[in-house]
């Protein structure tokens, strides 16, 4: 008998298959709740009394996987190719594979060639999600899907993460809307997360197969996943054993030896080779006395509580309605507390805090009363209506009530609650400022929480298990998918559970310090700083606090109800008249009229606006009604003669203005119809486009309004799963276009916008704005399909006349002369004037009437789509709820308010209206600013942190309200309602000031214009000048290349844990992974205190382009001046030369230095990676290099400059010639004196092309393995996170560690295609012929740099790739999409890809920074067209962050190498 044994380690659960004669004789599905070890070890306990002394071979799969079957040495398939082996053996017809499993989602797609999609970054609407989902419904996953049977209508819910899902399902929950509907909107949910995350672009289509536990359990999943996808798929099935398909998959897969199990069983229990990936930190507490000492000094901040049996007279409630838990205190007129309730809400705030009235009823006495109530929280406004109570109060002031009763003179405040962190600054007695947490819940309670149930634990228990850690994990700070997703692999190396919960302490508190207060220095946060919140009644986040920020705090013992203490607080202090000093009537409901109170809800549509917003209507027994999902007042169903104010809302203005325009009649259009889809810049551009193309005869149609409806017809569509929602909502709004029978779409590329600000720097657009047209154009089907006239030209809309020249190109098949065109522009240009001047005029009439009557005007900054209803979520609406009038940015930005210059580089022109409005905010007491940002984009870690400078520099309040597809406006309620808070205790503060202290203000304000430090040439005699290392092995010459000038270069090798812990503290945590890799190094770096910060300059290169590597440089002097060392100077290297330094010039000796450094870099890359995994002898190819670079150093640094002022990088790489043992260095040294090297003497050689000759012919006579070629992988990407190995996680030893080649193309022809877009600039975009002409000679000079290498390369017969010229790469994108896409690696990117795989390198690794705008169009965006005109494609995109998991990345490499394997085995044997 033969057995088979398939195991499947996943992230939740624990598969095994066993088969005899491939017939399944024993199967198992288990949840392991992270005891991986002691499940397998009680699985295999059962295998082995089933089948005694079983021998079989094993085959191990799943996200758990990878790290067993490397201890346990057993062969390891990846988990898609593992399913896809199964399907094929019983279900060749399948077409389609849709997996689901614990963390990881899968979807494959069997027919023409194979092609697997797996997620990412991201483990939203998988089933920890479900499970996740199901706890906020106080349900298990079975329960969920019994819910949704029954359910009526859908809510739209977010799935991009579990945090975000909570943003939108809590508030329904606590509003009383149905679970059914609920759960039937959470599966619909994890439905549209993976279409528009894993479909990427490709349709379902065909016959569909279910597999995995979560599609295999929940039978109304799959319900909704057919709904969705039936009009185009021909039939859906599930196999019997669906849940344990991927463990059979595994089974039928082994080909390894038979292992006894009992054998197997002792080696997975003594770990036999385990290596950990999870690094750890300090314990909490370095001893018992430690301990000690920190619970004796917090029992000092408590407060009795009284018995409420033996109170008397007036007493006053205060409830803290949060958004998972309601709290309620009593307390009696000497301020003393006489009652407390603190319990989950379980859904059900109202019934929650009719529970607590209740009990208070059956305790009080006689001779007590309820005086006067407050209520404060999420719930504040339905259980006001529904129980009376007297007043509602913003939760900020609530906190801060309780906080000064416990420290009058406190400085700071943090409450961290169930999804709520809230911090507040206070100066001289009253708020200062306040900050929240922007859309994200990542550390707060209800994420604690939410991980302690996984482990079946209470959060109690869970946070005393870190307590008593012994070995902490790092888990990073960034959101929880990515903090999750290393929880998982931290349990898979047998980390304890004490363990996990320190790791998760310690990164709620960073993601408090970096992300919500962005602190750098905590001698910001003050003196006294009292923490509260449910969350810090947990004492290793108390005790991680302490640590991390290094100050002691007080934490009340009431520290979960101080919202509601606060609130009793206000009850007392307002239940008196101020007149007459009598208590008021309290409204609360009393004991009899509670005994009879009822609730019941209904859900239905609002009709009276565009929005139909769904509402939930809850019906008390009192009559009254509470109305919730409604973004304005229309739902609430007013009393006729009931007269709301209506305050001016710009946003609906504006809205209504753009898109007013008439188009012309079918008769009167002598060219057609022509549509223009209601996207991204139309927002900005539509008065123009539709005057133009109306002028030329076309009858204009515009798109539809957005609505989720529209988006989810365009979301099979979406290339990239972490773009910005306006962004996906485009595919909808070209399916809407071509569903209307519009044959002819005009979508214009845009890289300039019009010239509106002459003192900015620049006026991109951003990089999706740009570029998106790109997107639509490779993805959308239906394009194609319905043969589609798509015009989408690359049009700079600040040179109208070059505008007039497309125009006529693009339509020449109508026959548009240059003259229709010039005149068309023309009253195009009026008519956009004539708008952005309504716009202007009414921002100047509301500033009128605000400043005339008084009030208050809020200048809800964003960008032009910012308007569009489905993705502002009504917040201009609820901002007018709260009294004040809502103005854009662009109605009262005017050119030429704001000091320059400011610290970032003002390069896009959507930007410069931000800076410019904050700018005339600041001048204007009854105005703030708030500024609108969507989730993912990147250009706001730029522009946030400016906006926010000139903002508070100048004594006003900033705040930063973050969207994406959540609809749900509570949290931004919240905020808004604390800005009210803060601005109205400012006003009091400035009124009582004296003029005195108003002038010592403006004296101490920090200007937000900045004076730079320049690099002078003393500083070039004294300084040490470091740098960041992009690419190690060019950068070791450029190192010395700038040594050899004379300047004191250190370039930093290594990028490690604490560098980017630094980078994280002091550099905006949306900004990308590079930015933070870069600055954390260098700051890092002068922290360590090695060098005298007054001898020190800091080297970085800048682009100048439209993506916000331009800016890398403003992120690094802001982190100078936040740690400390503003005197620092920076040297901004680019070709532009943008900042000019006396001590730094480009001389014709540095500028050959650079580029010979780079060319012969780029060589040695080649020469290196082409020979190293077929290496004779281990380590020989390393020694080479080490030889080949000390000779290279030397040729370049004549003089040996500075030579010792750093390692060299071959001393310091992985695996480095220098960490050999010495039986192992005398093995490398004999093989390479066969070839004449003698690595004791590295000879001198003075000419470059003689060291070309030489290191050309030593790696050629490189003693290598006869063997076939291996399959070749190729990586592409963002430049730093492409060529760095700390910021891939060393993605080239991974994949020669898989048995395959890495092709890296080099870095010179970065700097070529930079060199070459000004060219293709000059003679589409009507830009500079002269910087043209100067860009085609650098050109020929770089490509006579590597003219030399080319020739040395071809004497090897084509051994060693040779480079292409730059503008063969262009030609080569051409076919894809066009040179005009010039944001960061831009077309040069999909350029690259085609290159490889015309090479014969087909298996490529696109590697970009999460949220990397211009790759979500030309990297992610273009897959879908390469793979249709490359099939033998197989590029995976992967994500690099702080925060990421390895090891999801790890898997998803796999996936795409087992791939390649396949592929390669395929063609030998067919060739």
């Amino acid at each position: 008998m033969k057995y088979k044994m398939g195991i499947d380690i996943g992230s939740t659960t624990i598969k095994i298959v066993l088969l005899e004669d491939e017939k399944i004789v024993y199967s198992e599905y288990r949840r392991h709740h992270s005891d991986i070890s002691g499940v397998l070890n009680s699985l295999f306990d059962e295998v082995k009394e089933k089948f005694p002394e079983l021998t079989t071979k094993v085959t191990i799969t799943g996200s758990g996987g990878l790290s067993v079957a490397n201890w346990l040495g057993l062969d390891f398939i990846q988990e898609v190719m593992a399913e896809t082996v199964a399907i094929n053996k019983y279900h060749p017809e399948t077409d389609v594979i849709i997996e689901l499993g614990g963390e990881d989602a899968k979807i494959t797609y069997m027919h023409p060639v194979l092609e697997q999609r797996m997620n990412g970054t991201c483990a939203g609407g998988t089933g920890a999600f479900i499970d996740q989902m199901a706890q906020l419904l106080q349900t298990d996953a079975d329960g969920l899907n019994n819910f949704a049977k029954d359910y009526r209508s859908l809510y739209t819910i977010a799935s991009r993460c579990g945090v975000f899902a909570k943003s939108d399902l809590q508030p329904l929950i606590n509003e009383g809307a149905a679970k059914e509907d609920l759960a039937a909107s959470i599966y619909q949910s994890v439905v549209n997360q993976t279409i528009a995350g894993l479909a990427c672009g490709r349709p379902i289509r065909g016959h569909v197969a279910f597999l995995g536990g979560p599609l295999f359990f929940n039978s109304e999943l799959r319900r909704a996943f057919e709904r969705t996808l039936e009009d185009n798929v021909e039939s859906f099935w599930m196999p019997e054993e669906a849940q344990i398909y991927v463990a059979l998959g595994a089974a039928l897969s082994c080909k390894g030896d038979d292992i006894l199990l009992d054998e197997l069983v002792s080696r997975f229990q003594n770990k036999e080779g385990f290596t950990p990936d999870i690094i750890r930190i300090d314990p909490l507490f370095s001893s018992e006395e430690e301990r000690k000492a920190f619970d004796e000094r917090h029992k000092k901040t408590t407060i009795d509580v009284y018995p409420l049996e033996q109170q008397s007279g007036d007493l006053f409630l205060g409830i803290d309605a949060g958004s998972t838990t309601t709290k309620a205190v009593v307390i009696n007129k000497d301020g003393q507390l006489v009652y407390t309730y603190y319990a989950s809400n379980k859904g059900n705030p109202v019934m929650s805090a009719v529970t607590i009235l209740k009990d208070i009823y059956s305790k009080l006495p006689e001779n007590a009363r309820l005086a006067y109530s407050c209520v404060t929280g999420y719930g504040e406004n339905i259980i006001k209506a529904a129980l009376g109570v007297d007043i509602g109060e913003i939760e900020t002031m609530a906190h801060f009530q309780s906080a000064k009763f416990f420290c009058p003179d406190v400085d700071f405040i943090i409450d961290i609650g169930g999804q709520d962190m809230k911090c507040m600054r206070i100066r001289n007695g009253v708020i200062d400022s306040i900050m929240l947490n922007e859309a994200c819940s990542s550390g707060c309670g209800s994420f604690i929480q939410t991980f302690a149930q996984t482990l079946e634990m209470d959060a109690h228990s869970f946070s005393l298990e870190a307590l008593k850690a012994t070995n902490p994990v790092d888990l990073g700070t960034r959101c929880t998918v990515f903090m999750n997703s290393k929880v998982k692999q931290a349990q898979k190396e047998g980390a304890s559970v004490g363990d996990i919960s320190a790791g998760l302490s310690y990164s709620v508190v960073r993601n408090a310090l970096y992300k919500v207060i962005k602190i750098r220095d905590t001698e910001q946060l003050g003196k006294n700083i009292v923490v509260q919140g449910g969350t810090f009644l947990n004492d290793a986040i108390l005790r991680c606090f302490e640590l991390v920020s290094k100050r002691e705090v007080i934490r009340p013992n009431v520290a979960g109800l101080m919202g509601a203490f606060g609130a009793a607080l206000i009850a007392k202090k307002r239940a008196t008249k101020k007149d007459t000093n009598e208590l008021k009537v309290t409204t609360l409901l009393d004991s009899n009229s509670l005994d009879k109170f009822e609730m019941t809800t209904e859900n239905t549509r609002c009709e009276n606006c565009a929005n139909h917003c769904k509402l939930t209507i809850a019906t008390f027994s009192n009559g009254k009604k509470f109305v919730s999902g409604n973004r304005c007042e229309k739902g609430e169903g007013k009393v006729d003669g009931q007269v709301t104010e209506k305050l001016p809302n710009m946003f609906k203005y504006k809205y209504d203005r753009l898109f007013s325009y008439k188009p012309l009649s079918d008769k009167e259009a002598t060219r057609g119809v022509i549509g223009i889809p209601r996207v991204l810049n139309q927002y900005e551009n539509y008065p123009f486009w539709f005057t133009v193309l109306t002028k030329l005869g076309f009858s204009v149609k515009i798109s539809a309004r957005s609505t989720h409806m529209l988006f989810e017809k365009g979301m099979e569509t979406i290339p990239s799963e972490s773009v910005c929602y306006p962004a996906k909502l485009v595919h909808g709004h070209i399916e809407n276009l071509i569903s209307r029978g519009i044959k002819t779409i005009f979508y214009p590329d845009v890289p300039y916008e019009q010239n509106e600000n002459v003192n900015s720097g620049n006026h991109f657009n951003c990089p999706i704005v740009c570029s998106y047209p790109e997107v639509i154009r490779n993805n959308v089907d239906a394009i194609k399909e319905q043969n589609i006239r798509f015009l989408n030209p690359f049009m700079p809309l600040d040179d109208l006349m070059c505008v007039a020249e497309k125009l006529v190109t693009t339509f020449d098949y109508l026959g548009v002369t240059r003259e229709e065109a010039i005149e068309a522009v023309r009253a195009g240009e009026a008519e956009y004037k004539a708008f952005k001047a309504d716009i202007k005029a009414k921002g100047v009439e509301i500033c009128n009437m605000l400043e005339k009557e008084g009030k208050k005007g809020i200048v809800l900054s964003g960008r032009p789509y910012h308007i569009d209803p489905e993705i502002h979520h009504g917040i201009p609406e609820m901002i007018n709820s709260l009294g004040l009038a809502v103005l854009t940015e662009d109605s009262i930005a005017s050119p030429g308010l704001l000091a320059r210059p400011i610290r970032v580089v003002d390069q896009w022109m959507y930007h410069s209206r931000l800076y410019e409005a904050a700018a005339f905010v600041i001048s204007k007491p009854y105005l703030e600013l708030v500024q609108l940002t969507s989730f993912g984009c990147g250009l706001d870690a730029v522009t946030s942190d400016q906006v926010q400078e000139i903002l508070e520099q100048s004594g006003k309040l900033y705040t930063l309200l973050k969207i994406d597809e959540v609809s749900n406006l509570g949290a931004a309620r919240i905020r808004m309602r604390s800005l009210v808070v803060a601005m109205e205790e400012r006003e009091h503060l400035q009124n009582n000031k004296s003029s005195l202290d108003k002038a010592k203000d403006l004296l101490s304000s920090d200007s937000y214009v900045i004076n730079r430090v320049e690099f002078t040439k003393e500083n070039k005699k004294e300084h040490t000048i470091i740098a960041p290392q992009m690419d190690p092995i060019p950068f070791e010459f450029l190192e010395a290349g700038f040594r050899n000038s004379g300047y004191k270069m250190r370039v930093l090798k290594k990028a490690t844990r604490e560098d980017i812990e630094c980078g994280l503290r002091f550099v905006n945590n949306d900004a990308c992974f590079p930015s933070i890799i870069v600055v954390g190094q260098m700051i890092n770096e002068i922290l360590k205190g090695e060098l005298d910060p007054n001898y020190v300059t800091l080297a970085i290169t800048q682009t100048g382009g439209g993506c916000r590597a331009t800016n890398y440089i403003a992120f690094l002097r802001k982190a100078l001046k936040e740690a400390g060392y503003p005197q620092i100077p920076v040297i901004a290297i680019s070709a532009q030369r943008f900042e000019k330094n006396e001590g730094f010039k480009y001389t014709p000796k540095i500028i050959n230095d650079v580029l010979r450094s780079l060319t012969l870099g780029d060589m040695v890359t080649t020469l290196l990676l082409r020979t190293r995994p077929y290496e004779l002898v281990p380590g020989s190819a390393n020694a080479l290099y080490s030889y080949v670079n000390q000779i290279g150093r030397r040729l370049i640094n004549k003089h040996g400059n500075f030579d010792n002022e750093t390692k060299r990088y071959d001393e310091v790489m992985p695996n480095s010639y220098y960490s050999k043992s010495p039986e192992e260095k005398k093995k490398i040294r004999d093989v390479l004196a066969d070839i004449g090297v003698d690595m004791e003497n590295i000879p001198t050689v003075k000419s470059t092309k003689k060291f070309i000759k030489l290191a050309v012919e030593l790696f050629d006579k490189l003693p290598l393995r006869d063997e076939p070629r291996k399959p070749r992988v190729g990586i592409v990407g963002e430049i730093l996170v492409k060529f760095h190995p700390d910021a891939n996680n060393d993605a080239i030893d991974v994949i020669e560690a898989e048995g395959c080649e890495a092709v890296l193309p080099g870095m010179v022809d970065f700097f070529l295609y930079c060199a070459y877009n000004p060219i293709w600039a000059s003679d589409n975009l009507g830009r500079s012929k002269k910087t043209k002409f100067i860009n085609k000679r650098v050109i020929d000079v770089i490509e006579a740099y590597r003219k030399p290498i080319n020739e040395a390369f071809a004497k090897t017969n084509g051994k060693f790739m040779k480079t292409e010229r730059i503008q063969e790469l262009a030609k080569l994108s051409g076919s894809v999409l066009s040179c005009g896409n010039a944001c960061g690696e831009g077309w040069f990117l999909t350029a690259e890809m085609i290159e490889l795989i015309e090479e014969g390198v087909p298996n490529i690794i696109c590697a970009q920074p999460f949220a990397c705008l211009p790759n979500h169009v030309t990297g992610k965006g273009m897959i879908k067209e390469l793979r249709r005109q490359y099939p033998q494609s197989n590029i995976i995109p992967i994500d690099y962050d702080p925060g990421a998991s390895e090891a999801n990345q790890l898997n998803r490499i796999k996936l795409m190498i087992t791939t390649a394997k396949q592929n390669h085995l395929w063609e030998q044997e067919h060739s």
